[in-house]
């Protein structure tokens, strides 16, 4: 009997342990199970700061000093890429997911933010204000896309449905090098608010300062491939991950009633899915959903927590097939009845 009720104890215990595991976690709790991830390793960041900042002064060298112009085209595309990454190490940075007590890494970064027209003063508060009212219709302009409802986009003035068309439409993304970072990021919030954003103007002297040194020095060719080509590439890419990301076929957006941190992150973030080499030169910022739980995750252990936590292993899915790009690049219009976005033949 003392045996039988032994082995009844044991499967009782490994039942509850079973159903333990098995409870899937959410809001608090779900944000709490990801906090054992939000902890650095500082030589593992100060390698991938340092080993991408040396391959992208080597790429920007050989597109300006190789010996031969498919060369010099080959570099500078790299030297896109490269730049790309480390813009993603920055954000990662500026949310204090690496290097969190380390005075250098901050003034290291703060100096690559102005050199990548993405000033410290403007990318944390607007970036910030993103992760804080992600998937919500009122603010949204604010560090991301604007997105209008189907009914205030009826309503809006000819003049306000232009502007927001520009800012969605797909030239502007393309053209992100100019649209999104030297007006969005330096122009416009120095010419609004010139105290708060000193380094919006240094990143903007700065910027024509290297451009000038280029074609003075050494010609427009040499302008084109170290300066013009690399931030075109980075910036494209860039501003295309940002909008579908959040601008996706199976998107939710709520109003302030409804709205929860975790279900902006799981419901309005989304999972993009790319190989190996181009997770690593976008420092696995299609992990959008995690990063969005908890911004504090570096971004070398987002894939462990994808493997670790089941709650996170059924995500919204989009990635950079030609047609998945086309689908995210028409939608427009966030449609309350249908709870979707629609394109313009919606409306």
């Amino acid at each position: 009997m003392g045996l039988f009720q032994l082995l009844m104890s044991s499967s009782l215990a490994s039942s509850e342990s079973i159903n333990h595991r098995s409870k899937i976690r959410t809001g608090t709790e779900l944000i709490l199970a990801t906090k054992i991830y939000a902890e650095d390793n500082s030589a593992k960041s100060w390698w991938c700061i340092l080993s991408t900042t040396a391959l992208l002064s080597a790429a920007l060298s050989g597109a300006l000093l190789a010996p031969y112009l498919y060369l010099k085209i080959t570099c500078s595309t790299l030297s896109g890429l490269l730049l790309l990454r480390l813009f993603v190490i920055y954000h990662d940075q500026q949310h204090h997911a690496l290097l969190p007590r380390s005075k250098v890494a901050e003034w290291f970064m703060k100096g690559f933010g102005i050199l990548a027209l993405s000033p410290s003063s403007i990318w944390r508060s607007s970036h910030n204000h993103h992760h804080n009212h992600n998937s919500k219709i009122k603010g949204s302009h604010i560090g991301s896309f604007p997105i209008m409802t189907k009914d205030h986009f009826q309503k809006a003035s000819k003049s306000a449905r232009l502007i927001y068309l520009f800012m969605r439409h797909p030239v502007t993304i393309l053209f992100g090098y100019l649209f999104v970072f030297l007006h969005g990021m330096c122009l416009r919030p120095f010419a609004t608010k010139p105290r708060e954003h000193l380094d919006c103007l240094l990143a903007m002297l700065v910027h024509a300062g290297i451009a000038t040194l280029l074609l003075v020095t050494f010609g427009w060719q040499a302008w084109l491939l170290v300066q013009v080509i690399p931030h075109f590439i980075t910036y494209a890419i860039g501003s295309y991950l940002f909008y579908a990301q959040h601008n996706f076929p199976t998107v939710a957006f709520y109003d302030k009633a409804g709205w929860t941190y975790e279900r902006a992150a799981l419901d309005s973030s989304s999972y993009m899915k790319t190989g190996r080499l181009m997770a690593w030169f976008t420092a696995n910022i299609g992990y959008h959903h995690i990063h969005h739980l908890n911004a504090k995750i570096p971004f070398y252990r987002l894939p462990e927590v994808l493997r670790e936590l089941p709650e996170l292993q059924n995500p919204k899915v989009t990635s950079l097939n030609p047609f998945e790009i086309l689908r995210c690049l028409r939608l427009k219009v966030w449609d309350v009845e249908k709870q979707c976005l629609v394109g313009l033949n919606g409306l």
